[in-house]
């Protein structure tokens, strides 16, 4: 589980030149919007830019001190406020963000403890019963996990470890009465 703390980087999902098409504001008094997905824990954010040159799926600094790219964090959003096209974005924005921190993702799964006596962290990703998670909690032990190539080499009912990773961080995003978030912050 995270705890709480300001990201760093982002991934744009949507760029809304002209502010939100529903604002009631003038048009001259609109702002232009970014919708952003953060890169350590996958908070969705809503950036106002300082130039209007930024792409969809590029890797913007939000951290403190000078932003080239962006003026301020306005907001955090919620999944329901994002735009048609950011939800299209988001699983590839996560996907990127799954490889680029691949041995952070690989420890999760030779790591990973129970929550409780009966739930355990491995539990909580998609498609894993008991039955998987002792399967890869005895390779585990054999052998620390290296890559997510080498989880599906190794366990062979496990054809993308890192879908599995993205499909649970999409639902902790999604879903707002997830009980317990691995990934992202509340």
């Amino acid at each position: 589980m995270k705890e709480e703390k300001k990201e760093i980087n982002a991934v744009v999902l949507d760029i809304l030149p002209k502010g939100y098409p529903d604002d009631p504001r003038p048009m001259y008094r609109r702002e232009p919007i970014v919708q952003a997905v953060g890169v350590e824990q996958f908070k969705l954010l809503e950036l106002i830019p300082k130039t209007p040159n930024l792409d969809i799926g590029e890797l913007v600094y939000i951290g403190g001190g000078e932003r080239p790219k962006i003026e301020r964090v306005k907001r955090r959003l919620r999944f329901d406020e994002l735009t048609h096209s950011a939800v299209q974005e988001l699983s590839f924005g996560i996907e990127r963000i799954v490889k680029d921190r691949e041995k952070e993702f690989v420890d999760f799964y030779n790591r990973s403890i129970p929550i409780t006596p009966k739930l355990h962290m491995l539990h909580l990703l998609p498609g894993i019963g008991k039955k998987l998670m002792w399967e890869i909690i005895e390779e585990r032990e054999k052998k620390q996990f290296e890559s997510f190539a080498d989880i599906s080499q190794r366990i062979k009912t496990i054809p993308h470890p890192d879908r599995m990773i993205l499909n649970r961080i999409l639902e902790e995003i999604q879903d707002p009465n997830v009980k317990y978030h691995l990934f992202t912050s509340r």
